[in-house]
């Protein structure tokens, strides 16, 4: 069965393909290898995002339990502090 000629030809045939594809130069990424590395990077990046705006809440959570939800902002009367006697 393996010595029929269809058989023969098919391994010889595929045999010189693929020492064919292992010996020939690379030409670069495929499409299929860019949209791999771009979702990769795009995961990466959302997930820093995600990191960054996580922290940043955080941290003005605190500021605002600190300051007692905002504090009341600048006083407005109008006088310097520094020096004034009035």
């Amino acid at each position: 069965m393996l010595s029929h000629p269809w058989i023969v030809y098919t391994v010889a045939f595929l045999n010189v393909r693929i020492e064919k594809a292992r010996n020939a130069p690379t030409r670069g990424a495929s499409a299929v290898e860019w949209v791999i590395i771009t979702a990769i990077i795009a995961g990466v990046a959302l997930g820093l995002a995600t990191l960054i705006k996580t922290l940043v809440e955080g941290k003005q959570g605190e500021i605002e339990n600190q300051f007692g939800n905002g504090g009341g902002g600048g006083g407005g009367d109008g006088g310097g502090e520094v020096g004034d006697q009035g």
